[in-house]
């Protein structure tokens, strides 16, 4: 069981406007993000909360409450709190390589190889996979919701979002939040909440991994200006989708195997979805034909055969959410990442 550390609740409160403070790293609806380094030099991230209305008390709330009760390799680990501020504080670890959007869009100075990208697909998977085994889902799963630290190695993080599925329930009516063009189209029309509305927006993260493109793009036609839709209307023809840096690789029979899964991940339907589980199983799979490439590639079993084409409202999910691919209406942790 989680417990705070206690010397975090004395330092940051007592110290938190003064010596603590290393760095502004982000701001956002939320809060403001600090690079902090303790009285032990341990570097780590604060999360000073505004609480000005009661979403944000939830979503301060939701956040403590479930990362307080999860322990992932792949997860954002959360050191600590304090209540006894003005403002609410967050503590976390610090993690110093950026988001993997940053390593997608070469926001970092340099493009990411194939096994890397697959890399941090699996643990994102398996991380997500964690979750729903507490039948926690996300609900806002996102490339700039995927830290990513100097070893490569993925975190997932900013659970502002987040709701618990009900014991023995399928799904959770709630409102409808999240980021453009992540959003699983099921849940944007019905308010019900699944973990399938997780594989939908992680699909989402994966079509990144594979073409490069940013989520929305008004540089792609109008009918693929939607990444999801983009990636659908393509799936027969992988060469023409997949990142220009990771074709001349000369891995497009394995890139098809990974295009089909996101296909599957970007159903229409939720039913017609794999589970996280499944995603992660797979991927694992593609992972192990990367690194053993004698492996016969047909051994590698799919998780589903076939997927609906997808349509994905735009417009109207502008209409209805406040943000762009970079963000939404939490506190996206990209804002966690620091450079000196």
């Amino acid at each position: 069981m989680w417990k705070q550390p206690e010397y975090l609740a004395r330092k940051i409160s007592k110290r938190l406007p003064t010596t603590i403070i290393k760095a502004v790293i982000g701001r956002g609806g939320q809060g403001t993000v600090y690079k902090g380094v303790l009285l032990d030099n341990k570097e780590v991230a604060i999360k000073k909360s505004i609480i000005s209305d009661e979403k944000q008390v939830e979503q301060f709330i939701n956040e403590l409450v479930i990362l307080s009760q999860i322990n992932h390799d792949n997860v954002v680990k959360l050191l600590g709190c304090c209540l006894e501020t003005k403002f609410p504080i967050l503590v976390y670890e610090f993690i110093t390589n950026g988001t993997l959007y940053d390593h997608i869009h070469e926001r970092r100075g340099s493009s990411m190889s194939w096994e890397r990208r697959l890399k941090i697909a699996v643990e994102a998977a398996q991380a997500v996979t964690y979750l729903h085994s507490s039948d926690i889902v996300h609900r806002d799963i996102k490339s700039t919701n995927i830290l990513v630290d100097d070893n490569y190695t993925a975190k997932v993080a900013d659970f502002g979002a987040s709701r618990l599925i009900p014991l023995g329930k399928p799904h959770l009516s709630t409102r409808l939040e999240g980021t453009v063009g992540y959003i699983d189209p099921e849940y944007f029309q019905s308010n019900q909440l699944t973990k399938k509305s997780d594989v939908y927006s992680f699909g989402v993260v994966l079509a990144e991994l594979l073409t490069g493109e940013e989520v929305i793009s008004s540089e792609r036609t109008i009918e693929d200006k939607n990444l999801a839709r983009y990636v659908i209307s393509w799936t027969n023809d992988v060469p023409r989708v997949v990142d220009k840096r990771l074709s001349k690789d000369g891995k497009i029979d394995m890139l098809k195997k990974f295009a089909m899964l996101v296909k599957d991940c970007l159903s229409v339907k939720g039913e017609d979805r794999p589970t996280m589980k499944q995603v992660a199983k797979e991927l694992k799979s593609l992972s192990t034909i990367e690194k053993h490439p004698s492996i016969d590639t047909d051994a590698s079993t799919r998780v589903s055969e076939g997927a609906h084409n997808q349509i994905v409202p735009s417009k109207t999910e502008k209409d209805a959410l406040v943000g762009s691919s970079g963000s939404s209406s939490t506190l996206g942790f990209e804002s966690m990442s620091y450079k000196q």
